[in-house]
């Protein structure tokens, strides 16, 4: 539509071109593109210095849209969340440090946090019978060599097929659902030692169940101390790789079995969950020769980055891996690998300015209470399940279907000549 003359003072309900465009995370052309093309309507400012816009209007194409600019850092897509904010090499869950909330409260607690922006103090996961049942069946049945991501995958299909009820997207019906999956999915996964957590009468805390699953050391007071923040801090971390994977099936409508299904598959990458396992085959090899400097060396020597160190995201240190290493000094049988591991950061440093990340972290933990070489990933996978369903929660309120980039067609032009058969 043309602009038309205001008819007098602009008001509280009239956004400025720059204003709208920052609501609609755009340049100002792009508003004035609107307009042309009938998507939004302006009148004059007063004066007839630029135009304004009918905030509500406004609003409502950003809900439908979901359009905002590149980012600076290099991706493509951007979306709007209110779940998690990176920001001066600080993280937080819904404007809250993240840090904070993993030390007085634990992952269950957390999660409500991020699902609902609502703490609930002393909440616990339940697993359904039947749900929990097929899930160790469909497990039971893989190879033994299947890793931890191979029976999560299996357990979140085989739990989805006893819900009649997942196609239901309503935020309660999809809480519901996120409540009794985690619990499901550590239930599915086999004991190494010690009596299951999940027999008891009474639902206990979801690391104290993973514990059993990770290791068949008993489990001490601090040790689960740092098992609790580590799944209450990888909760959600922006849009990694897996959480974009799991907004682009939310979009779809898919429901939130099928986008836990859609975030394992990314997680399995060595690039992202299966990170974790690489700094714990690194430690393990600093703490069996006593020495992280020839470890370093062997990496640095073949041109192969040292695992464990750096994040994109963080200048310094990732505060996850603080927080970690913190809770870690309380253990007594994780000295030897953290020892080893602040040797692995001040060996790098002679070369590089790399700070440690998450992953080393995890894997002091992994190595040092004899957890196999994917328990980090283990860890990882159960946390997030949880930031996976936040981010559904979030894109099942957006407009269906608008994560569509466009292909950039590299092939031959057509037409042309029919392909011929040999």
């Amino acid at each position: 539509m043309t602009d038309e003359p205001a008819p007098g003072p602009r008001d509280a309900h009239r956004l400025t071109t720059r204003e709208a465009a920052d609501l609609l995370g755009v340049k100002p052309e792009t508003v004035y593109a609107y307009v042309s093309r009938g998507q939004l309507s302006s009148v004059r400012a007063a004066g007839g210095r630029g135009s304004t816009f009918d905030a509500d209007e406004v609003r409502s194409l950003a809900r439908r849209s979901g359009r905002r600019e590149a980012s600076q850092g290099g991706g493509d897509l951007v979306f709007r969340t209110g779940i998690t904010l990176i920001e001066a090499d600080r993280c937080y869950f819904r404007g809250v440090d993240a840090v904070e909330l993993a030390r007085r409260h634990s992952y269950e607690e957390v999660a409500e946090w991020v699902w609902t922006g609502e703490l609930r103090p002393g909440a616990r996961f339940t697993a359904p019978g039947g749900a929990l049942a097929a899930a160790r069946r469909a497990v039971g049945a893989l190879p033994a060599h299947s890793g931890s991501t191979d029976r999560l995958r299996v357990a979140v299909t085989a739990a989805a097929a006893t819900d009649p009820l997942r196609f239901d997207l309503a935020p309660g019906a999809v809480l519901n659902s996120a409540r009794s999956l985690v619990p499901t999915l550590v239930g599915a996964l086999p004991v190494l030692g010690g009596p299951d957590p999940a027999d008891g009468e009474e639902p206990a805390p979801l690391a104290r169940a993973l514990w059993s699953r990770l290791t068949a050391e008993p489990a001490d007071a601090p040790s689960l101390a740092v098992l609790d923040a580590a799944l209450a801090l990888l909760i959600d971390h922006d849009l990694a790789a897996s959480t974009l994977a799991a907004r682009v099936a939310a979009s779809a409508h898919a429901h939130p079995y099928a986008v836990v299904s859609a975030g394992l598959g990314v997680l399995e990458g060595p690039l992202h969950g299966a990170a974790s396992g690489a700094a714990h085959r690194v430690l393990r090899e600093a703490v069996d020769r006593g020495s992280a400097v020839p470890v370093v060396a062997d990496h640095l020597r073949t041109g192969r980055p040292v695992p464990g160190l750096g994040h994109r995201l963080y200048r310094g240190e990732d505060p996850r891996a603080t927080a970690l290493f913190a809770l870690l000094e309380d253990v007594p049988q994780a000295a030897g690998a953290l020892a080893a591991a602040r040797e692995v950061v001040s060996t790098t440093a002679r070369h590089a300015p790399l700070h440690a990340n998450v992953d080393l972290a995890l894997a002091v933990l992994s190595v040092s209470r004899g957890m196999p070489v994917d328990g980090g990933e283990t860890v990882f996978a159960v946390s997030r399940t949880a930031g996976w369903i936040a981010h559904a929660l979030e894109e099942y309120g957006e407009r269906p279907l608008r994560i569509r980039p466009s292909g950039q067609y590299t092939g031959p032009r057509p037409p042309r000549p029919w392909p011929s058969t040999p």
